[in-house]
C-alpha cells in the first residue's frame, strides 16, 4: 500500500502527458462533507486531489456514482443545498443517481438536478410522466484526442428499495438489456471506450443483478464504475474482490468501485494508444487530512462555513450516555436490538393513548425497524443530538398496523437468511445453520399464522421495502406526523431525564440451531 501511494504521489507530480486519459470516480459520498474522526474523507480535500490530478494530466474526466446525499445532518436540515452546489464547484463531468437521490421525492429531485452541471446520466430510468422529465440523457461521448469515449448511467431496481411514492411515474427498464443496447449503440456512433457508471451494487446477496453480472453478461462494455453497495474493490486484494471480469466474448472488463462516504478516490489511466484489455492502471487515492493543507478552494470553504457552523454546534449538544457500544449494519446487534425495542414502547405507549380515547386495540406484539435504517454506530459514552439525527436521517414516521401471522413468517422467511432485521425483545426467530427460517416466537409462544398481530413499525418497513413485500398487506391502525428521529430524542429525553442511560441486550434475535429456546 504504501509503494502504491508513494508512486501515486509522485504520479500528481509529473507533467500532463498528451497520450493518456484519467477517469476519477467516486461514489455513495452519503453527504459526508467533514472528514470523519480519524481524519478521513471530506469534501474540501477530495478537491485538493482532484486539483491535483487536474494540473498533472490533460485529460481527466471526473465521474460520480449516485448516492451523493443522504446519512448527515446537511442533509438532514439542509434538504441538498449544500451537497449540490459543492459538487458543481468540484466541476464533475458526469454524474449518475443513486437510490438516496429519491429520498425527498421527485419533485425535489428535479428541481436539484435541473442546476447540476456536467453530463446527467440515466440509461434505464424513463422520467417523461414524471417532474424530472427532460433532466437526464441515456449516454454522453467525450471526445479525448482522436479518441471517442461513450459513457452511460445505469440504475438500481428501485421495487423494495425506494418508496413508492418518490418515484411516482418512474419506468425503470431492465439493466442488462438497457446497458448491452446502450453499449452496441456507442460502438456503433464509433465509440473507442465504453464506460457504464452504475449504481446497482459490486455484487448484491437479494438476486439482482449487479455490477459483476452485468460484466458477465456484456459484449461492449470496457469499464464499470459502479456504487450502491459500499464495496471497496482493492487493487492490492484481487481475489477478496475481483476488478477484472470476463465479459460474454471473453474480454476483460474493470470493475471497480471505492468503498463509501468519500473515503477514496478511484483513478483509471489509460493509454489514448491502446484501450486493449488490460491496458489501464487502476490505483485508488485515499482521502486523507495530508490532503487538507493543499487545500486552497476559498470559494467552498466560505459557501460551506454557515452550514457547518449549524452542524457543529447539534452535534456537540450532549442529550444522553450510552454505556456500552453498539455498532451499527448488524441484524442481530445490540443497536437493532436497541431499535427494535424503542419501536416496541413506542407503540404500547400509542396504543395505550388510543385505549384512553376509546379505540379497541390489541395489545402490541412487538417492534420493528429496518437495519438498514441505522447509519452510525452508538459509542460508550457522551451521546449527541446530532449523533442521533444522523444515525436515523431519514424521514420515516412510526405506524400501528395489525397484521397476519402468515404474513409475518413470510416476512421473517425473506429477512432470516440476510441476518435478520431490527425487532423487539418479544421476538424470536428460530434458523437452521445457514439462516433459513424455521418458526417464529413471539413472548415463547409459537405465531400463529391465522391470528392478526398488532406491530409498531415504521412506513418504511410497513410498504414492503427491503424486500419486504408481505408487510404491505397489513391493516393501519395509526401513523404519526413525526419524523422518527424526533420520537427517539423524545425517547432518550425519558430515559435520561429518569438517569437512565442507554444500553441494549446484546444477544440476537434471530438464532441459529436452537430449540425451545424460550421455554
Amino acid at each position: 500500500m504504501k509503494k502504491i501511494l508513494i508512486a501515486l504521489a509522485l504520479s500528481l507530480c509529473l507533467p500532463a502527458v498528451a497520450q493518456s486519459l484519467v477517469l476519477l470516480h467516486t461514489n455513495d459520498t452519503h453527504s459526508n462533507i467533514d472528514p470523519d474522526a480519524h481524519g478521513v474523507g471530506g469534501i474540501l480535500p477530495r478537491k485538493a486531489i482532484i486539483d491535483s490530478v487536474r494540473k498533472a494530466e490533460k485529460n481527466v474526466i471526473l465521474i460520480d456514482a449516485g448516492d451523493m446525499v443522504q446519512g448527515t445532518l446537511y442533509f438532514k436540515f439542509f434538504k441538498g443545498d449544500v451537497e449540490y452546489p459543492l459538487f458543481n464547484m468540484m466541476d464533475y463531468d458526469v454524474r449518475i443517481l443513486g437510490n438516496h437521490e429519491f429520498d425527498n421525492g421527485l419533485e425535489e429531485l428535479a428541481s436539484y438536478w435541473k442546476k447540476v452541471k456536467g453530463a446527467r446520466l440515466s440509461a434505464n430510468y424513463d422520467f417523461s410522466d414524471t417532474p424530472a422529465r427532460g433532466i437526464f440523457e441515456p449516454y454522453v461521448i467525450k471526445k479525448v484526442g482522436n479518441k471517442k469515449v461513450g459513457i452511460m448511467g445505469i440504475n438500481v431496481d428501485p421495487a423494495s428499495l425506494i418508496s413508492e411514492e418518490n418515484y411516482e411515474g418512474m419506468r425503470f427498464h431492465d439493466i442488462i438489456d438497457t446497458a448491452n443496447a446502450t453499449a452496441s449503440l456507442l460502438k456503433k456512433k464509433g465509440c473507442d471506450l465504453v464506460v457504464a457508471v452504475t449504481h446497482i451494487g459490486y455484487d448484491v446477496p437479494n438476486g439482482k443483478t449487479d455490477d459483476l453480472d452485468l460484466a458477465r453478461a456484456s459484449k461492449d462494455i470496457d469499464i464499470i464504475i459502479g456504487g450502491h453497495s459500499h464495496t471497496f474493490v482493492d487493487p492490492a486484494t484481487p481475489d477478496k474482490t475481483p476488478y477484472w471480469i470476463k465479459n460474454a466474448a471473453g474480454r476483460d472488463v474493470l470493475v471497480t468501485q471505492t468503498g463509501k462516504y468519500g473515503k477514496n478516490v478511484g483513478y483509471i489511466k489509460l493509454d489514448l494508444k491502446d484501450f486493449s484489455d488490460r491496458r489501464m492502471d487502476y490505483r485508488y487515492i485515499p482521502v486523507t487530512d495530508r490532503f487538507a493543507a493543499r487545500s486552497c478552494s476559498r470559494e467552498m470553504q466560505d459557501f460551506l462555513a454557515p452550514y457547518k457552523h449549524k452542524v457543529d454546534s447539534v452535534n456537540s449538544h450532549v442529550i444522553a450516555w450510552s454505556a456500552t457500544d453498539m455498532p451499527n449494519g448488524l441484524s442481530t446487534g445490540a443497536y437493532a436490538n436497541w431499535a427494535g425495542d424503542f419501536a416496541s414502547w413506542y407503540g404500547r405507549q400509542i396504543a395505550d393513548s388510543l385505549r384512553k380515547r376509546g379505540v379497541e386495540i390489541a395489545p402490541v406484539a412487538f417492534g420493528m425497524m429496518n437495519v438498514g435504517g441505522i447509519r452510525q454506530p452508538m459509542m460508550k459514552g457522551a451521546v449527541t443530538e446530532g449523533q442521533i439525527l444522523s444515525t436515523f436521517p431519514f424521514s420515516n414516521r412510526m405506524r400501528l398496523i395489525e397484521i397476519a401471522g402468515s404474513d409475518l413468517i413470510s416476512t421473517m422467511r425473506i429477512v432470516a437468511p440476510k441476518g435478520g432485521e431490527a425487532v423487539s425483545g418479544e421476538v424470536r426467530v428460530v434458523t437452521d445453520s445457514v439462516g433459513n427460517f424455521e418458526r417464529m416466537l413471539i413472548d415463547g409462544v409459537e405465531i400463529d399464522p391465522q391470528r392478526w398481530y398488532v406491530v409498531s413499525t415504521i412506513d418504511y418497513v410497513a410498504n414492503g421495502n427491503d424486500d419486504m413485500t408481505p408487510m404491505k398487506n397489513h391493516r393501519e391502525i395509526w401513523r404519526d406526523n413525526e419524523e422518527v428521529s424526533v420520537r427517539i430524542l423524545e425517547y432518550i429525553y425519558h430515559l435520561s431525564g429518569n438517569g437512565v442511560p442507554l444500553s441494549a441486550d446484546p444477544n440476537p434475535r434471530f438464532v441459529k440451531n436452537v430449540r425451545d429456546e424460550m421455554k
